[in-house]
């Protein structure tokens, strides 16, 4: 009798322990949003670098030029090789083999350059003299005017997507747009999704890709571009198609 009740007692635990758990997965996601991103969202590292450089020169100042650092003239160096890959990003797009060529290629650009300043030290002045003589150099006014620029631009991009963006239910999916709420509807059924990632860096920056929606009996493809987070997105995008379809064979 003594083992019954302590055995008892310890399924009653365990259930207690388990229902938590139990509960997260009865949990159903009942819609989904989708907002798709302008590309100027991929240039907050460069409002990063811009904060750090302004940051910076406020604490050193110019003043330590005069006394001999180079830490202004690093900042000034930091700020636009961000910028730099920062464009390039925006204006090129990267899939993964592109990116993988372009990476080992640079790789092997740099290692000949140290391969051949070590064994062929007269080969590599002329680098030198290129280079040596630039010393970019710009006070703090300059990078905090440009912080302020790219946050201004961002916030507007996030009030602006505020008015324009999709909704997943499972019955129907729903384009809101429009500064008085404008709204289209389409049909799920028959509804199809697909993830394409374009840009290994764009990925990088925001998980973000491309979404493709199929509507039955639409003559177009949706095309969302910048989705963030876009591998969670389809997840939950397919869970809630797939309830759909699992709720309508449970009612045939």
């Amino acid at each position: 009798m003594t083992n019954h009740t302590a055995e008892t007692e310890i399924a009653s635990q365990e259930t207690h322990r388990e229902t938590p758990r139990a509960v997260a997965a009865k949990k159903k996601i009942d819609r989904v949003f989708l907002v798709p991103y302008p590309n100027v969202v991929f240039l907050y590292p460069t409002l990063i670098a811009a904060l750090v450089s302004a940051i910076g020169m406020t604490i050193w100042g110019e003043e330590s030029v005069a006394a001999g650092s180079r830490v202004p003239f690093a900042l000034s160096i930091f700020f636009l090789g961000i910028l730099t890959i920062n464009l390039i990003v925006l204006t090129v797009d990267f899939p993964r083999a592109t990116a993988l060529t372009l990476f080992f290629i640079v790789c092997t650009v740099a290692l000949g350059v140290v391969l051949l300043g070590t064994f062929f030290p007269d080969m590599i002045p002329w680098i030198k003299a290129l280079f040596g003589g630039l010393h970019p150099l710009a006070n703090a006014s300059f990078f905090w005017i440009i912080a302020v620029a790219l946050l201004v631009m961002l916030i507007t991009v996030k009030i602006g997507v505020q008015f324009d963006y999709w909704e997943v239910r499972q019955n129907e999916l729903l384009h809101h747009h429009g500064m008085l709420s404008d709204l289209r509807r389409y049909p799920t059924s028959g509804l199809q999704v697909e993830k394409e990632i374009t840009d290994v860096f764009e990925y990088m920056l925001l998980r973000s890709g491309r979404m493709v929606l199929r509507p039955p009996g639409n003559n177009r493809d949706l095309v969302l571009e910048n989705i963030a987070f876009i591998d969670t997105k389809e997840k939950q995008v397919t869970q809630l198609l797939s309830a759909r379809r699992v709720e309508i064979n449970s009612g045939d």
